[in-house]
């Protein structure tokens, strides 16, 4: 399944997506970045609530398909504009993290 398609089944609000058609073949839920790099894989749909700009360099390091932002949490204009030189994508959800995972767990 691609970004787009499942933000779009998710209803997810897109903050910054330069790679739309990346495909989402796992999710990782986590907010310690160094547990992250190590254990996120490639493809992996990342949800977590931290907000700084480092989440960009974990998500481009583990090439996570997308960060999905749980809870409403936002960030900046600088981390957007970063994410999207970088290539990430960056969605938020209203959800917490738990029943985002479960949601997109029954999709992939």
């Amino acid at each position: 399944m691609t970004v787009n398609s499942l933000a779009e089944k998710l209803k997810l609000e897109p903050v910054c997506c330069p790679d739309p058609e990346k495909e989402v073949c796992g999710v990782y839920i986590g907010d310690l970045l160094s547990w992250v790099m190590g254990r996120a894989k490639a493809g992996d749909a990342w949800l977590t609530i931290m907000s700084n700009v480092n989440i960009v360099a974990v998500a481009a390091l583990a090439e996570t398909a997308l960060i999905i932002l749980a809870e409403g949490v936002t960030v900046d204009e600088k981390i957007t504009e970063t994410a999207q030189a970088k290539g990430v994508n960056i969605f938020t959800s209203q959800k917490p993290a738990y029943e985002t995972a479960v949601e997109i767990s029954k999709l992939i």
